[in-house]
């Protein structure tokens, strides 16, 4: 069962500063998301959704669900069960109204919990995904490993993440996650710390074959990367081990 291991003072300071910062922004971060990717992160999650109708899962763990944008795709390959869980109780109730919306409760259950002590039995999931919330993991491998435990033997894990663009892209989007960004997400979320700690936490988040690596130290085998906009972000997938 879940590793019930205490996190550290500065590892629950973390968990809480996130949740309270997504529970201030819950209101206007669909909006966000879609305003400020100018619409690029709807391709990037239908780019996440054609590797999960490969593994065609029964049962899915969508973490750091937020308001459900992914849970919602994840449904339209009628699995059995999908459980989405996050940290921010605000997230939660404005991805609940969603899936209401959808007539989706009955498919798609939300809780509230943290990567680091999931609240599932062992080997239960066919698949787990994370979309642009794996950085925000208070203990990056003890979250890892508590997606490994989550998972059946030869389960899929896929992470859709940003990363760090290279080439052209890389001042264009070093000015504009710096400057435009926090400037239009202040303006619209009224939340001065939410759209400057994306930049902050994206650069210091181990993209690529760093964060690769950390996927196969925490149990994960048969690991990919998909590169997607020059870049900006990245789909890692792995698999737990059958061993």
């Amino acid at each position: 069962m879940s590793n019930k291991a205490e996190l550290s003072p500065e590892q629950v300071k973390k968990t809480e500063d996130v949740g309270n910062m997504f529970n201030s922004i819950a209101h206007h971060y669909d909006f966000l998301n879609h305003f400020l990717s100018f619409g690029i992160d709807y391709y990037w999650r239908r780019r996440v959704m054609k590797i999960l109708k490969k593994v065609n899962p029964e049962r899915i763990l969508d973490l750091a669900t937020g308001t459900g944008d992914l849970a919602i795709l994840a449904a339209e390959n009628i699995p059995k069960e999908i459980v989405g869980v996050d940290i921010s109780s605000a997230m939660l109730h404005v991805g609940k109204e969603k899936i209401r919306k959808r007539n989706l409760q009955d498919l798609i259950r939300m809780e509230q919990g943290a990567a680091e002590n999931l609240p599932t039995e062992d080997n239960y999931f066919d698949l787990a995904m994370v979309a642009f919330g794996v950085r925000n993991f208070a203990d990056l491998k003890r979250g890892l490993r508590e997606i490994n435990r989550t998972l059946k033997p030869g389960a899929t894990l896929i992470i859709l993440e940003f990363s760090h663009p290279t080439g052209l892209m890389k001042p264009l989007y070093n000015f504009y996650s710096n400057n435009i960004l926090p400037t239009v997400g202040r303006i619209v979320s009224k939340d001065p710390r939410a759209y400057t700690y994306l930049p902050e936490s994206v650069a210091k988040f181990p993209s690529g074959k760093n964060f690769d690596d950390i996927m196969k130290e925490c149990g994960f085998v048969n690991t990919k990367m998909h590169s997607l906009t020059s870049g900006i972000s990245t789909i890692y997938v792995g698999e737990k081990s059958i061993a």
